[in-house]
């Protein structure tokens, strides 16, 4: 079972989306606006990857966060940051066969499937 976690509307979202549809992936879509994060898959990205990697340092949910919460980031926070605001969480965040994947990229997809 593949799943694909994130927000709908995302233009990243959008891509892997259509790729996975293209190239008759079947797939699962994890709504973080509708369903929350998927606590385990978080908790497991984070551990594969790195905080640092699973979370958006780009986006305007980052630059808003107190200087202090990204100056003091670790594992444990970076959870409970997540949890609350699943739009820091960078997409798509793939699990497929046990693994997760975070971002897209034509390649990466291309191996993994």
């Amino acid at each position: 079972m593949t799943i694909i976690c994130g927000i709908k509307n995302c233009n990243s979202m959008k891509k892997a989306m259509a790729w996975l549809d293209k190239h008759d992936v079947s797939y699962e879509f994890h709504d973080y606006k509708k369903q929350g994060v998927d606590l385990d898959v978080l908790k497991q990205a984070i551990a594969e990857h790195g905080w640092d990697i699973v979370i958006n340092k780009k986006g305007t949910t980052w630059r808003n966060l107190p200087e202090e919460i990204k100056n003091n980031m670790d594992e444990q926070s970076a959870v409970k940051i997540a949890q609350d605001n699943t739009s820091i969480i960078k997409r798509p965040l793939l699990v497929h066969n046990e693994k997760t994947y975070v971002g897209f990229d034509d390649d990466l997809y291309k191996g993994i499937f």
